[in-house]
């Protein structure tokens, strides 16, 4: 089976997206397609090895990468012309993208497309895009990251399926992780109970609930791994008497693992607005791949309680905590550093709770709308 898959953005880039295209690259070429992903390149300059990119993305499977030509100032749309143009010369079995009008002119092409949505449609034309890809005879599915999701989505009239596929988790590269001391001490970290964080510093991932829990806990390592380098830049600048706060910046994708099995914990204080690498609120939809990743790594998780990270969060597998209250966070981290058994339990039900969450199943859900 032949996919086409376009990138939303150039590749190598640090945003999320570009990590769940080709995490979902990889999974579809292993279950047996053969994938191939386009990228608009607005640099006209030598694209970059494999190798810098399956570190980039943490890949083991090789397969085709062709970049397209494109200008900034037509805004993405000369290349999904080319994209079409590259789809009509070589007609795929099924195009899988995220990229709206992409997805529309495929679908009233009638080249066999689904479409997967992280959000409702926004601007001018979104809502534009989204009903033609709706109207067109070529649409397979449209794919929601979440069950909300979903149901916001003006879908009167579609009679094709909605899969409701979160994000994932690639779990080979979570297999055989070593106990939070040895990869402590692998990693030259302090030898001491560390809480981590892993991802991005945009506004509303909880900063500053971070910073607060770091002043509390003083015999606590906190761990931030990731962030954009004038993020991480602005809270060094706020944080330079913390010693008990390490801040790693961006990390390769490949070298994630190792950084969340350093961790006795695993935070992810999201507030109940979150801004998206472009702007907006994505709160009421978000499916972050820390969730998944955080699950894999077999870590006791303290999670805002936001209604949407309950389709996959539990009192069984991670510690549900209000966004805006430190003081329920500091009690809880203190309640488990003191409980070993109770962290053990929790790491164990998150591990059994990512399986299902492999980017493979999710792959095998989308194979099968061809």
């Amino acid at each position: 089976m032949d996919v086409l898959l376009p990138a939303p953005t150039y590749l190598p880039a640090r945003r999320a997206n570009t990590i769940q295209v080709m995490k979902m690259a990889q999974a579809l070429a292993e279950e047996g397609a053969r994938v191939q992903v386009l990228v608009p390149d607005p640099h006209r300059r030598p694209p970059p090895d494999w190798d810098e990119l399956a570190r980039h993305y943490g890949l083991r499977l090789r397969f085709p990468v062709a970049w397209l030509p494109v200008h900034p100032r037509w805004r993405s749309y000369d290349y999904a012309w080319q994209v079409l143009r590259h789809a009509r010369r070589v007609p795929p079995d099924l195009l899988y993208t995220r990229h709206p009008q992409i997805a529309a002119w495929s679908s009233l092409l009638g080249i066999p497309t689904v479409l997967e949505v992280h959000d409702l449609p926004q601007g001018n034309l979104g809502p534009v895009w989204f009903r033609a890809f709706l109207m067109g005879r070529g649409g397979r599915a449209l794919v929601t990251i979440t069950r909300a999701l979903r149901e916001a989505l003006p879908l009167r009239g579609w009679p094709r399926p909605v899969l409701v596929l979160p994000d994932g988790v690639d779990l080979p590269r979570y297999a055989g992780l070593p106990a939070p001391p040895e990869a402590r001490a692998a990693l030259g970290l302090p030898p001491r109970f560390t809480a981590g964080y892993t991802g991005h510093l945009y506004a509303g991932r909880g900063t500053e609930m971070l910073l607060t829990l770091a002043k509390r806990l003083p015999k606590v390592t906190f761990l931030l791994a990731g962030g954009h380098p004038d993020d991480v830049a602005r809270l060094k600048a706020r944080t330079s008497g913390l010693e008990n706060l390490i801040l790693t910046g961006f990390l390769p994708n490949a070298d994630l693992p190792r950084y969340q099995a350093a961790c006795d914990l695993l935070l992810m204080p999201y507030q109940p607005q979150v801004a998206a690498s472009s702007g907006g609120d994505i709160a009421r939809f978000l499916s972050p791949m820390k969730v998944f990743e955080y699950l894999a790594s077999g870590r006791a998780i303290l999670s805002s309680d936001l209604p949407v990270l309950r389709e996959v969060l539990h009192p069984a597998n991670a510690v549900l905590l209000p966004p805006d209250d430190p003081a329920a966070w500091e009690t809880s981290i203190r309640t488990l550093m003191e409980n070993p058994a109770r962290r053990a339990a929790l790491g164990a039900q998150a591990r059994r709770d990512a399986v299902q969450y492999d980017w493979r199943a999710r792959a095998r859900r989308i194979l099968e709308r061809r």
